[in-house]
């Protein structure tokens, strides 16, 4: 029984993950903050077309 317990095979690193190089070169890089200002400016457009239309 010890014998067994010895032998056993234990998974993998990645556990059967794919990894990808993290150092993807995008075209098109932005920065969280200037997503969020983007959102919040459509928002804005958004509400006042509703008022004023």
């Amino acid at each position: 029984m010890a014998e067994k317990e010895k032998s056993m095979n234990m998974p993998g690193s990645y556990g059967g993950l794919m990894r990808y190089n993290e150092e993807y070169p995008s075209k098109l890089n932005l920065k969280p903050t200037h997503v969020i200002l983007f959102v919040i400016a459509v928002i804005a457009v958004r509400v006042l077309l509703g008022v004023f239309l």
